[in-house]
């Protein structure tokens, strides 16, 4: 096989078109996406490496070269690195954004201005900034351990041809033909020493390879080859000698995000075990964070060599929205991912490294509450997962929770935060589960609380109800569903008069309850009478050991088996409508439209619980019909 034409597919094409003429305002960006991703293939090199030793003997010594022509205006960066088969060119470089171009564009297209450059990190698509100051890309590349290279070309306006080469020894080389100066639109003479030096300097001094490019304005021959970068790794460095640009960089390196982190975490462990690192939260979730298969995990060198590119178990799996590096010196070279997962040092490097970002997270909360929502909205669900399985850690996990609540419309709040505005009659604190928020603050299972004045956390995600039944109690408060079992709250004196009175009262309304417990036994379990509603006739509940309407409807979406699930009705025996059909019972104990106005009961219960009724379609055609009477 010698040479294929292939053809970018029509989205492709427009991604391309975009990343030449809308995406970026910094053009000399590609320098940093070049460099990153040849040390990112040296990286690899010496993992490999470790079981295949002669790899490196092949290589040679480590570096990223960067040479100019300044005859022929071209720009050649050069690394020794794994390089790349055939195979591999075709499927990394001849396919944009394999799995997310749609979705890229459409990102793209919905993005304010200004926001656009900041997808880049999400799709994988930085390499193709390259087209936007060249006018065609050589890419000369020979994988590690094969001895036939592949060369990729392409002007990036349609097609691309992958050949087969030669190459002297392994590693990568991408050679741009570049675009006149135009400084006029951000297009810098990268032929010029100068300009490359700084760029490199700007963001890639802390790659861990010297990066050498001769100058050739030094008349030294031996003078002239220079390393641009400093090459100290930065989580080596202490906090006093890095400054924040320096983190962000180094961040965009790792995680190839072109957004800044939210937060750093410089971490430095002595004693027993010692380890450095450095931690970073992103101030934004990758389009993918929430989908099965995300890969997450932090970088793990041994003695300044990357053994792992990324280890899951490094930090608990709900914290895998944070990047970073570790080093350690007390772990061998050549331990297996399999050893590494048991390994006594690995297991006490995880759980402090955990409890760091934890507490991080913590003092976000108590000192930059800004910033804090602004993690929670991007990462709140994954530290909820790690109330349901992080037991050891629940004490700090809880206080890092925000919720909703019927407090402040807008703003959100803590568990500790709802105790301290808790009514001093309050026993329990009180949450509802649902999925419009609006719909739940003016539910009528709320009114009561309303009344007394009781605040009510409202729970808008199936998550946070599993969540909620996790932390059972907080402060010596007991977690309490509005929904569930009987209104256990403190009752003034009328109300416990009301209570009593409620006893007589269903004597008189025995035989109506056992008729529509027979007539609605396909949805409730029990019907009963109560004295938790205000205004409205009647509700539905779940007995205490069962789940809103809201979890059953999310389980159902998620196609788990759900187990049957039967609510109990309340009938409000003060309301006007119920005594109307108790009257009418009494009445006559046949009448059809009895059992017409039960379903209707009942279907508005549950719209008022924030469910639909049990049947939709026999409640719309009650509804019309109900309508169609009156109005005569």
């Amino acid at each position: 096989m010698s040479s294929e034409t292939f053809k970018f597919q029509a989205e492709s094409r427009e991604l391309l078109d975009l990343m030449v003429h809308s995406i970026y305002s910094n053009k000399e960006i590609f320098l940093r996406e070049l460099i990153s991703n040849a040390s990112d293939a040296l990286d690899k090199l010496r993992i490999e490496a470790i079981q295949f030793p002669d790899f490196l003997k092949e290589s040679g010594e480590a570096e990223i070269v960067i040479e100019t022509d300044k005859k022929v205006r071209t720009l050649t960066i050069r690394d020794n690195g794994i390089g790349m088969s055939r195979e591999e060119v075709i499927e990394n470089i001849g396919t944009i954004a394999k799995s997310g171009t749609k979705e890229f564009l459409q990102k793209i297209q919905d993005a304010k201005k200004g926001e656009s450059a900041d997808l880049i990190g999400q799709f994988g698509v930085g390499f193709y900034s390259v087209f936007m100051i060249a006018n065609q890309v050589t890419i000369l590349t020979r994988r590690a351990g094969q001895t036939t290279a592949t060369k990729w070309v392409s002007d990036g306006k349609g097609e691309f041809t992958v050949s087969d080469a030669e190459k002297a020894a392994p590693g990568t080389e991408i050679t741009l033909l570049l675009k006149p100066v135009d400084e006029e639109n951000g297009l810098e003479d990268y032929t010029e020493f100068q300009t490359i030096s700084s760029i490199v300097k700007r963001y890639s001094d802390f790659i861990g390879y010297p990066i050498v490019m001769t100058d050739e304005n030094e008349k030294d021959k031996e003078k002239a080859k220079k390393t641009l970068n400093s090459m100290k790794p930065i989580w080596a460095k202490s906090e006093t000698e890095v400054k924040p640009e320096e983190y962000n960089e180094f961040y965009k390196h790792i995680s190839h995000d072109w957004n800044e982190p939210l937060k750093v975490i410089p971490f430095k462990a002595e004693g027993t075990i010692e380890y450095q690192s450095i931690l970073f939260i992103p101030s934004r979730a990758p389009f993918d964070f929430y989908y099965q298969g995300y890969k997450s995990g932090l970088q793990l060198y041994v003695r300044r060599v990357m053994i792992l590119e990324a280890f899951e178990d490094m930090l608990p799996h709900y914290l895998r929205f944070v990047k970073g590096v570790v080093e350690s010196s007390d772990l061998p070279l050549n331990i297996s991912r399999e050893m590494l997962q048991h390994d006594r040092v690995t297991l006490q490097m995880k759980k402090r490294l955990g409890k760091k970002v934890l507490d991080t997270l913590q003092e976000l909360l108590e000192k930059d509450r800004e910033n804090y929502i602004k993690f929670w909205g991007e990462f709140g669900n994954a530290v909820k997962e790690g109330m349901t399985v992080d037991f050891e850690n629940k004490d700090k996990l809880q206080e890092l929770l925000l919720f909703y609540s019927t407090n402040d419309a807008e703003k959100q709040t803590t568990l500790k935060e709802y105790v301290g505005r808790m009514k001093p009659d309050q026993k329990d604190i009180y949450y509802f589960a649902g999925e419009n928020r609006e719909t739940m603050t003016n539910s009528p299972l709320i009114e009561i609380y309303k009344n007394k004045g009781y605040e009510v956390i409202l729970l808008t995600e199936a998550v946070d109800e599993i969540v909620a039944g996790t932390i059972m109690e907080y402060s010596g408060k007991k977690m309490k569903s509005i929904e569930k079992g009987e209104a256990d709250i403190e009752k003034t004196k009328d109300e416990k008069k009301a209570d009593k009175e409620l006893k007589n009262t269903e004597k008189e309304y025995d035989e109506l309850i056992k008729y529509l417990e027979t007539e609605l036994g396909e949805y409730v379990k029990q019907v009963r009478l109560t004295t938790r509603l205000v205004s409205a006739p009647s509700c539905v509940v779940s007995d205490e050991a069962g789940m809103s309407p809201h979890l059953e409807r999310f389980l159902k979406r998620t196609n788990m088996k759900v187990p049957e699930n039967k609510r109990i009705m309340e009938l409000n025996p003060a309301h006007n409508i119920v005594q109307k059909l108790k009257a009418r019972f009494d009445a006559d104990k046949s009448d059809p439209v009895i059992s017409e106005y039960a379903e209707l009961l009942l279907g508005y219960s549950y719209l008022g619980a924030g469910a639909e009724p049990p049947d939709v379609v026999r409640f719309n055609n009650l509804l019309v019909r109900v309508l169609d009477d009156t109005l005569k």
